[in-house]
């Protein structure tokens, strides 16, 4: 049977390249191309064998790919694909992305719990109703003394039944800057996969962001 990996967040390269081929003008190759936040089929190779689009659909890799990031077989992982589609069932990869995938951990099972600030770009809820996916602008930069990678996690701090009969799931969004220098922008996707185990009604989401504490509400 397979399993959803759940990635751990380290910040890797958005893209990884399919094909070396330059870009073409007009009806070429890449005149069609899409790009979507994806859960890849990985086989018994460590190859990308198939996608699901968050709509349902599945489409099948001719041919697989890889990239170094895919390190177990026989798994699913979360990624963002740009891809030209074949047919109603086929498609061919140009590039692919990892997209860090957080399951929210209960706050009183957590150590610690930075708050660090970053940007925050867009936020959506997935068709399927499955992820809720953030556009985040982290800081970054180098320098000689310090090799920290920054990490973000998902804090859950209460799913509540309302005296509706609906129900609130509020999160927080954790983020360690781990000294690194914050000398320009970058842009990083992630992928909450929200619980199975409760229809929820409503998500809130809480982001330190540096003008403050935010909140974003979503309605599934």
């Amino acid at each position: 049977m397979k399993k959803f990996l759940y990635a751990a967040i380290l910040w890797l390269p958005v893209l990884t390249a399919c094909t070396t081929d330059s870009y073409e003008k007009g009806e070429g190759k890449y005149s069609l191309m899409q790009a979507e936040m994806v859960d890849l089929s990985i086989n018994g190779q460590k190859e990308a064998a198939a996608f699901f689009l968050d709509d349902g659909s599945r489409f099948t890799l001719t041919p697989p790919v890889t990239a170094k990031w895919i390190e177990t077989a026989d798994t699913v992982y979360r990624a963002v694909l740009y891809f030209n589609k074949l047919s109603e069932t086929t498609a061919e990869a140009v590039s692919l992305g990892a997209v860090p995938t957080l399951r929210a951990v209960k706050h009183w099972q957590l150590k610690v719990q930075p708050e660090d600030p970053t940007g925050i770009e867009s936020a959506w809820l997935s068709k399927n109703g499955k992820y809720l996916n953030l556009a985040l602008l982290l800081k970054s930069g180098q320098a000689d003394d310090n090799d920290g990678i920054q990490t973000v996690g998902l804090a859950q701090d209460t799913i509540r039944k309302n005296d509706d009969h609906t129900c609130t799931a509020c999160f927080r969004l954790l983020h360690d800057q781990c000294g690194v220098p914050q000398y320009y922008t970058i842009r990083r996707y992630i992928s909450i996969l929200l619980p199975d185990t409760v229809a929820l009604d409503t998500i809130r989401l809480t982001i330190p962001t540096y003008e403050g504490k935010k909140e974003r509400v979503f309605i599934p």
